[in-house]
């Protein structure tokens, strides 16, 4: 009787850096400025990729997408997460954490399918050049891109309808900043062998091919950048592809590390384990889609050119 009367859950506690007030408010100032430059800086790429004509490529539409994502992407969590921050009651609805579950998930499947288009879009032009504008047209990016979200979409109702089915017993504290998937998942009083074959397909489908696809395009562009004898030109044909490479390895190796580490190793010290989980878990939720635009607009001459053209235009209109 007693297991009967819980199992209906209206509410999730959130336990973020609970009992550590000075901590949070650190977090707060620190996640705040920084989602003030995820908004200036995606915002100003996402701008400039519409209003300079010199970027309507296919290239700076998946930027454009990319920037768009990240902006998205932290508004679903970075301001539920400001609000835990000052609040005494750190509770969220069990709808609330199913949205909450969706609109990240949908997000992070449709980054990294994106990624993916973005690194199959550096092969062919640098490997194929003379094709490129054939292969990457309009008729082929736009629905690459559509179907990245789309992709996102079916795959987070899919995992968020498994979860919310689940039976959720006495336990309601989330280990986390937020409704993490896998942090609601270890709540459940039931067998989740089931929601852990369909995430591991999952993941295998929609973060391990793109990955395969980066790594076999960038291969091949290494090849061919490894065949141009002059410096000069290998440096310069590199710089076009640098910045992406450069966000791949920061975002799938803060993916590897939060879901594909040993699990024997959580055993070992869970209290530890935690705390790294949610520093990281912060790191790929604020940190990635801050230093996007930085390493975008740092590393590449046509963005940091379309910039100052926006700027010099405001000042003459002023």
């Amino acid at each position: 009787m007693e297991w009967e009367n819980q199992t209906i859950l209206v509410e999730f506690f959130l336990r973020g850096l609970s009992g550590y007030p000075r901590l949070e408010l650190l977090f707060y100032v620190l996640v705040l400025i920084m989602y003030v430059v995820i908004l200036l800086g995606n915002g100003t790429l996402i701008l400039i990729s519409i209003l300079d004509s010199h970027l309507h490529t296919p290239m700076y539409f998946f930027l454009g997408n990319l920037s768009f994502l990240d902006i998205c992407f932290t508004t679903v969590s970075i301001p539920p997460m400001l609000v835990s921050f000052l609040s005494e009651k750190k509770t969220i609805s069990f709808s609330g954490c199913a949205v909450q579950m969706f609109l990240g998930l949908a997000m992070g499947t449709t980054e990294c399918v994106l990624l993916g288009m973005m690194a199959f879009d550096r092969y062919v032009a640098i490997c194929n050049p003379l094709r490129y504008s054939v292969i990457m047209s309009k008729g082929s990016y736009v629905p690459m891109a559509a179907g990245s979200w789309i992709i996102g979409v079916v795959n987070s109702t899919v995992q968020t309808g498994c979860v919310v089915q689940l039976p959720f017993c006495r336990n309601n504290v989330i280990n986390h900043f937020t409704c993490e998937i896998l942090a609601v998942m270890k709540l459940a009083c039931a067998d989740i062998s089931g929601n852990e074959f369909i995430m591991l397909v999952a993941t295998t489908l929609f973060i391990m091919t793109p990955l395969l696809l980066i790594i076999i395009s960038y291969t091949l562009i290494i090849m061919s950048i490894l065949r141009i004898r002059s410096s000069e030109g290998r440096s310069k044909v590199f710089s076009t592809c640098s910045a992406h490479l450069t966000v791949v390895i920061i975002f799938y190796g803060t993916i590897l590390f939060m879901y594909m580490k040993p699990k024997s190793k959580e055993t070992l010290n869970s209290d530890d384990m935690d705390a790294t989980d949610k520093l990281v878990s912060v790191f790929y939720g604020v940190m990635t889609p801050m230093i996007n635009p930085l390493i975008y607009s740092l590393r590449n001459k046509d963005v940091k050119e379309a910039v100052k053209h926006l700027l010099r235009r405001k000042v003459f209109n002023k």
